[in-house]
């Protein structure tokens, strides 16, 4: 028997006291939110938690789930060999704690940006899509599959 295997990953979309959007900028994205792999023996919370704190040295809480999604397109790796398995993203809205922003060896610039203008810095179409359901919240969370690569696609959507 063979075991399916997926990436789980968290994004964390932290919000300060201004209503102003932490963005992270990275080598293959650009403006981005925090986050990455939930590592062997955290939660999801814990790992939210870890990677907003690794890549722009800002502790923050999560305020609630807004996104589930599957990327499910068959790619590979930046380095040009590695093929990527589906990765299952959960975003969190959070609210910054403390903290003075900092870069990262995965970060190289850490800005926080007022919510209109989010928009502007973001330019990855997954990404676009990700941070409209954040900036658009209502409350309904969004489950959704999408192939983010070669070309972005949403395959399904709903509110949950």
């Amino acid at each position: 028997m063979s075991w399916p295997t997926h990436i789980v990953a968290c994004g964390g979309y932290v919000f300060d006291q201004n209503g102003n959007l932490l963005l992270i900028k990275t080598q293959h994205r650009g403006y981005d939110c925090t986050g990455g792999q939930v590592e062997n023996g955290e939660n999801l919370e814990e790992a939210v938690l870890r990677e907003i704190l690794e890549e722009s040295g800002i502790t923050a809480r999560v305020k609630c789930l807004c996104g589930i999604y599957s990327s499910v397109d068959k790619r590979i790796h930046y380095d040009g060999v590695t093929p990527i398995p589906t990765i299952v993203n959960i975003d969190f809205i959070c609210e910054y704690i403390s903290g003075t922003p900092r870069t990262s060896d995965e970060s190289s610039e850490v800005v926080w940006v007022p919510r209109e203008k989010v928009m502007d810095y973001v330019t990855s179409p997954v990404q676009r899509y990700r941070f409209e359901k954040v900036l658009n919240f209502n409350g309904t969370v969004t489950y959704g599959s999408y192939i983010a690569k070669p070309e972005f696609k949403i395959l399904s959507e709903r509110s949950i």
